[in-house]
């Protein structure tokens, strides 16, 4: 038997035990979180309101896309239905370089009840927006001398066939508030705004109730608009259909609206409208590199002549300081395109613009399929043509 001494000393060593018990399985269950050093704290705050010092972007730009009987029909499938992503094919890459990409189109799209023509009256088959947005365009200028060549309803609906396959427009619109709101994209960062103008559109004319759906290259108005928008960009770019068709050089017109419109706070000029490719400027206005381009030629068109099949894709680069709030222009380049019309393996006519440095090179290499080495003549003419009249690429400060 056992004392009550023995008795009592040994429940109290098993309470004890199971109170140890208790408090260990406690901790084991709760392990506090551990907190990060109060140092360690500050520094991830800082680098996450970090803001970066500068942005870069590049913007790209073509010139005219003209669409004759032959490019309509080239795009007609056996359904009935029309498909043009062969156009554009050969390029792409180039046109996707862009943080924003532009192209001037040349037709109207008033739909298949007005009949798909070429020139002198235009009217494309809708399918070409498609393809102008799954190629990499983002923008597409509407301002020109073939918009209303199916009247105002045509140049309405091309805007809502343009619009809904997800692509800007610029140049022509639908309301009177519209034509007012300035066309400004927030790109990383650098905000870039887009004027439009077109010297007219054939003498056909415009609705007098309606004269704000078409941008004329009135000086008045350019100066006016450039006022307006100026304060709201960093970066400033007029496309103008402008000057004489086929004229290798600009007229004096041209250029002395350029300097007058640069000097007003536009900082690139693009030109269209005389189908062959111009010469190009950069001009120092208030320390900063300003570029105008009189002509950018024909993106594609089955015209006559090596010159009117010729064109670029220009490609801008812009820095942007965001401490100083100046963004400058740091670098331009551009590849020489032509228009190319060739026969697939059903005999079909289609075309293609090829660069053209890089088809030389292939045609080499044996790797195009539709060029040879008879053609490396023709191309080697267009890309010193271009380069002749284009000079070479431009890089700031060198």
């Amino acid at each position: 038997m056992w004392s009550g001494y023995k008795v009592n000393l040994l429940i109290r060593v098993v309470f004890l035990f199971i109170i140890i018990l208790v408090f260990c399985c406690y901790m084991g269950c709760h392990i506090p979180d551990e907190e990060p050093p109060a140092e360690n704290t500050e520094v991830k705050a800082i680098v996450t309101n970090a803001q970066p010092l500068s942005s870069e972007i590049t913007l790209v730009a073509v010139g005219d896309c003209l669409m004759h009987n032959t490019q309509i029909w080239s795009g007609q499938q056996a359904d009935g239905t029309y498909n043009f992503d062969f156009f554009f094919s050969e390029v792409q890459d180039l046109i996707e370089e862009g943080d924003y990409s532009s192209i001037s189109f040349e037709a109207p799209l008033a739909g298949a009840e007005s009949g798909y023509t070429g020139y002198p009256l235009f009217n494309s088959p809708d399918a070409i927006a498609q393809t102008f947005k799954g190629s990499g365009f983002d923008l597409v200028t509407t301002a020109n001398n073939h918009a209303f060549d199916r009247g105002y309803q045509g140049a309405m609906r091309t805007l809502e066939v343009l619009r809904n396959a997800g692509l800007d427009t610029i140049g022509t619109y639908t309301s009177e508030e519209e034509s007012k709101s300035y066309l400004i994209k927030d790109i990383q960062g650098v905000r870039v705004g887009y004027l439009a103008y077109s010297y007219g559109t054939n003498g056909i004319p415009i609705p007098a109730d309606k004269s704000y759906c078409f941008n004329l290259l009135d000086r008045d108005k350019i100066l006016s608009d450039i006022g307006q928008i100026r304060s709201q960009v960093d970066i400033l770019i007029l496309i103008v259909h402008w000057g004489s068709e086929y004229m290798p050089q600009p007229d004096n017109e041209q250029i002395e609206q350029a300097h007058e419109f640069l000097n007003a706070g536009a900082d690139v000029i693009l030109g269209s409208h005389p189908h062959v490719i111009q010469p190009m400027e950069i001009i120092k206005i208030n320390q900063q590199d300003k570029l105008v381009l009189y002509s950018m030629g024909n993106i594609i068109s089955h015209q006559n002549g090596l010159e009117r099949n010729s064109g670029i894709i220009l490609n801008m680069k812009f820095s942007k300081n965001f401490e100083s709030k100046i963004t400058s222009l740091v670098e331009v380049r551009y590849t020489p395109t032509y228009s190319h019309s060739y026969f697939d393996e059903d005999g079909h006519r289609k075309f293609r613009v090829v660069p053209v440095e890089r088809t030389l090179e292939d045609i080499n290499d044996g790797l195009d399929p539709f060029l040879t080495e008879k053609d490396i003549p023709l191309l080697q003419q267009v890309l010193e043509s271009t380069t002749s009249q284009l000079g070479q690429d431009f890089k700031a400060g060198v």
